[in-house]
């Protein structure tokens, strides 16, 4: 009884080993986290599916900056983590980091900016950036805005998402893209896109285009969590205007199955709120209902019209609140501001088809 015991603990241990020997290894190649040593960050970097950026505080030695990363299991970096490297000249020329999985099939090549916290606050979407193919033909396209003085915003937007659910379109026919014939050159085009068959399998059945400050990264299913509302802003922002162009789908629907009485509808608003240890950005679950919220800029006439029509939206304070100037030049606080061809699209709710257009947005704020 004891060698039948012992002979079945034998094959019972070869078997495990066997199986952990077996295990595939792992096939991604992510940056997780990031973190810069010395007191330089003046809040976490920002971390996307393909960019990075380090968010520095006024005074911080941008010649030497050494990130580190930590990466998902087995993957390797290159430059190695902690490299010390000069982050000068980034804004235009982000320095390039090379993960590989474990292995070794897969690389992603991860683009990585320092940037002191001055962003633009006059905006044209103008300056659209393609994202390529290993041919050099445009995926998608993002944007960025640079004012003369250097200061650079990237707007973020959900693309990247639409791009995983490998539905087949164009680039200038994903949820975000540019467009022609603004109101002054080119404006930024925002339209509501089925997902597709995967998209119906993880119950995410449209993408709303939309535009805003912040990051976004593909985490499945917590999509709306992974969606980052807010950039450090160190001044108190008073009004956002600008023009749109806005034409609903034919069919709204939710869950997917069509819902009669019910019209889609356009969503512009503004975001001011304030950072601490607990909260380094607000996102879909909480943009409007959080209590670091100070202030809130939202339209609430929004309506269909084929012609440029003005929006002027005024922060209004949450009861109460009031700013802490010492915190604010201190990059204490962040401001959001987003587009949407959806008002609930975060929610999958939404009509295919509804086309929001914006161009020449100004932002004004008290120094």
């Amino acid at each position: 009884m004891k060698i039948k015991t012992l002979t079945s603990c034998f094959f019972l241990a070869f078997a495990i080993s066997s199986c952990i020997q077996d295990e595939a290894l792992n096939a991604e190649a992510d940056i997780e986290t990031c973190s810069v040593p010395g007191d330089v960050l003046n809040r976490e970097p920002i971390i996307g599916n393909d960019e990075i950026t380090l968010p520095l505080k006024k005074g911080a030695d941008i010649t030497k900056l050494a990130p580190e990363f930590t990466l998902t299991p087995g993957a390797t970096i290159e430059p190695a983590s902690g490299t010390v490297r000069d982050f000068t000249d980034t804004k235009d020329k982000p320095l390039l980091y090379t993960v590989t999985s474990e292995d070794k099939q897969w690389t992603k090549q991860y683009k990585v900016s320092a940037m002191f916290s001055g962003i633009p606050t006059s905006f044209h979407f103008e300056e659209v950036t393609p994202v390529n193919d290993k041919n050099g033909q445009p995926i998608f396209y993002n944007f960025q805005e640079t004012d003369a003085i250097g200061n650079l915003l990237k707007w973020a937007n959900a693309n990247e998402g639409f791009n995983y659910t490998g539905v087949q379109a164009a680039a200038d026919d994903y949820p975000t893209s540019p467009s022609p014939n603004g109101k002054v050159g080119n404006c930024v085009k925002l339209t509501t896109k089925s997902t597709g068959e995967l998209g119906e399998r993880l119950k995410m059945y449209i993408a709303a285009g939309n535009l805003f400050t912040g990051s976004f990264k593909i985490v499945i299913p917590e999509v709306v969590k992974a969606t980052k509302f807010g950039v450090p802003f160190n001044h108190v922002p008073v009004s956002l205007k600008g023009y749109y162009k806005y034409k609903a789908g034919e069919t709204f629907t939710i869950a997917g199955k069509p819902v009669s009485g019910r019209k889609d509808m356009c969503d512009i608003y503004g975001v001011f709120y304030e950072t601490d240890a607990n909260l380094n950005s607000l996102d879909g679950t909480n943009i409007f209902t959080d209590p670091h919220i100070i202030s809130v800029a939202r339209i609430s006439d929004a309506k269909e019209t084929d012609d440029w029509t003005l929006f002027n939206l005024t922060f209004v304070n949450k009861p109460g609140k009031e700013v802490d100037l010492e915190k604010l030049q201190n990059d204490g606080y962040n401001l959001a501001i987003v587009f949407a061809s959806s008002v609930k699209g975060d929610l999958f709710e939404g009509a295919v088809g509804s086309t929001l257009y914006i161009d020449e947005v100004e932002l004004s704020y008290m120094h």
